[in-house]
């Protein structure tokens, strides 16, 4: 069965920055997409970045673009987000999710991607 956790949340100051991890397990044959998306509670659920597995191209939202910076080590299966010059909107929990084609009903269509495959989610807090 398919796993995806996350690490990496936690308290930051504005302007300050953290790294978020992905680990996933479990898996046989590839996901199509990696990516990462954010919940805060009265809002919808918001995508952050993606990470095509064909050719390693990358996709923003427009509220992140220039600060984070995801990647992937393939030899680990982990996907990273690189958060930097945070501010507090983007406090919330974030969400590692993969494009694995199931049939399961909570996915997620951004980018040309349906990720449907989701880990638990860290917090993260930009707060001074």
């Amino acid at each position: 069965q398919v796993q995806l956790v996350e690490s990496g949340g936690g308290l930051a100051q504005p302007g300050g920055s953290l790294r978020l991890s992905c680990a996933v397990s479990g898996f046989t044959g590839h996901y199509y997409a990696i990516g990462w998306f954010r919940r805060v509670p009265g809002k919808d659920r918001e995508a952050i970045s993606c990470i095509a597995t064909s050719d390693d191209r990358t996709y923003y939202g427009d509220s992140v673009k220039g600060r984070f910076t995801i990647s992937k080590d393939n030899d680990k299966n982990t996907v990273y987000l690189q958060m930097n010059n945070l501010k507090p909107e983007d406090s919330g929990v974030y969400y590692c999710a993969a494009d694995f084609r199931t049939s399961s009903r909570d996915y997620y269509l951004w980018k040309g991607y349906k990720f449907d495959s989701w880990g638990q989610g860290t917090q993260v807090t930009v707060s001074s």
